[in-house]
């Protein structure tokens, strides 16, 4: 699944660098990008900064560390003065939203 981007700033590619680095505990070595959590990167005039994405299962153990840590990192980039994170569940994740790569790093072949 590809991530939506609307991004008049040209902040997205820094911003998913950032998210590249960032891990879902249960999950490593697979980032949350290859993973399929991150739906959405909006950027708006202001330096505002907002991510649409999900966790593997609502009840996700993890679910507050990763997301503060998506909102750090985000507005850690250079050019973001607010970053938002907003968590969803529509539509719900499944594995079919994983990159080859985080299938193959995870043994799901």
């Amino acid at each position: 699944m590809s991530i939506i981007t609307i991004d008049p700033l040209g902040l997205a590619p820094k911003i998913r660098e950032a998210l590249e680095t960032i891990y879902d505990p249960e999950l490593k070595p697979a980032n949350i990008v290859d993973l399929g959590l991150v739906y959405e990167i909006i950027t708006k005039e202001g330096g505002i900064a907002k991510v649409v994405m999900t966790l593997t299962a609502p009840g996700c153990p993890v679910a507050g560390d990763i997301m503060d840590e998506v909102q750090e990192k985000v507005a850690a980039v250079d050019g973001v003065n607010e970053a938002l994170v907003e968590l969803t569940f529509d539509p719900p994740w499944t594995k079919d939203m994983m990159t080859e790569e985080a299938k193959l790093e995870l043994g799901l072949f």
